[in-house]
């Protein structure tokens, strides 16, 4: 029996550039499925018809992914195949999203309450989950744990300030991993099935964030330490129950001191949030969740793009390019839009206006850091 094929609209699934839809590539194959993804070579504003083409087979569902190398096919209001998109990170550049998720069937946001959102905009079929862990990489449980504290992510940029703080005054009063280099998600399990604790700082942007770490953190059998008010309480987990709070910074080493004096606590809480992490929040269950949804809709079709005019379509794919600093692709669409309308030609020269007045003023940030 053939396996069902999946276009997963993503470059290179398994790199570690941006790790999720990786893992999401892992969990689609555990479920059985085929996964057929673009080459390196095939450009970010090409046609999906060209991509359907090099499939054996008719997929069944086509999947875009958040992802950091940027894709969008033309034509995807036209196919007669279910289209997915996985916005990740729903609380940055929300606005956008929701407007690119109107080209998609199904709108999947990962973070709570943004569904009310993406519904009030006019996405007709949103789906509402949380990010998850891999159940693969975090089996092995027989590791000594020599790290008092664990983190794994990144410390650069203008979002972190208050991560490369708490870092700092961590590193020197506890036994911690290096946490400056590049973890592989193989490398990340690893550190965190070794830790007593895993200490979760979001973005400055968007505290309450319940991220990959913390689902990572908790099915690695660490005690996760996070902020409060977090995202997690909606969806389910329980402070003292499932993982310890902070409301102030300045809390985390006493909390961890305390947490590492109370060994029977520690775990207790560690493993509660561990069986039920790996019960409900894996990228396998996400994945038959998807899969679940989309055969109950018996192949209907919600995309609003699919009734929308060619120059409203075209403008929303080039406020993708744009934002994505996909300037070609983005120039590329404007002058396809001149052709037609005048109007609509003005509307996306202001979008990439925007857009490079959005990428300057982030080289100034950078540089000031």
């Amino acid at each position: 029996m053939q396996q069902m094929t999946i276009l997963y609209l993503c470059r290179e699934p398994d790199s570690w550039d941006h790790k999720e839809p990786g893992l999401f590539a892992r969990a689609f194959r555990r479920c059985g499925l085929n996964i057929v993804c673009p080459e390196d070579s095939f450009p970010v504003n090409g046609t999906i018809r060209d991509l359907l083409d090099q499939c054996e087979q008719k997929p069944k569902m086509i999947v875009w992914v958040e992802s950091a190398r940027p894709l969008l096919p033309d034509g995807l209001e036209k196919v007669n195949i279910p289209t997915i998109s996985f916005q990740s990170d729903t609380y940055a550049y929300t606005s956008h999203r929701i407007r690119w998720s109107m080209l998609f069937d199904y709108a999947v946001v990962f973070h709570p309450g943004f569904e009310t959102l993406f519904h009030n905009a006019g996405h007709p079929r949103v789906i509402a989950w949380s990010h998850a862990a891999d159940p693969d990489l975090f089996s092995d449980q027989q590791q000594q744990r020599i790290f008092e504290v664990g983190f794994v992510g990144r410390t650069d940029g203008t979002l972190f300030k208050n991560r490369r703080v708490v870092l700092r005054t961590l590193s020197p009063q506890f036994r911690m991993n290096d946490f400056t280099r590049f973890h592989t998600p193989e490398e990340l399990a690893s550190v965190y099935c070794r830790s007593k604790i895993i200490v979760n700082v979001a973005r400055d942007d968007y505290p309450q964030d319940a991220n990959m770490r913390v689902f990572e953190a908790m099915a690695s059998g660490a005690l996760l330490i996070t902020r409060l008010p977090s995202e997690l309480t909606s969806i389910g987990f329980e402070e003292g129950v499932h993982f310890v709070g902070y409301s102030q910074l300045d809390e985390i080493v006493g909390l961890a001191r305390q947490c590492l004096n109370h060994e029977s606590m520690r775990k207790r809480i560690a493993q509660t949030a561990r069986e039920k992490v790996l019960r409900e929040h894996t990228y396998d269950s996400r994945v038959k969740t998807l899969l679940r949804t989309v055969q109950s809709d018996a192949g209907r079709f919600f995309a609003p793009a699919r009734n929308w005019s060619s120059d409203r379509v075209q403008l929303t794919q080039l406020d993708y390019y744009a934002a994505s600093s996909c300037l070609e692709a983005a120039y590329h669409t404007l002058r396809e839009i001149s052709v037609k309308s005048p109007f609509g030609a003005l509307r996306g020269a202001s979008q990439i206006s925007r857009a490079l007045a959005r990428k300057s003023l982030a080289r100034v940030r950078t540089a000031r850091f």
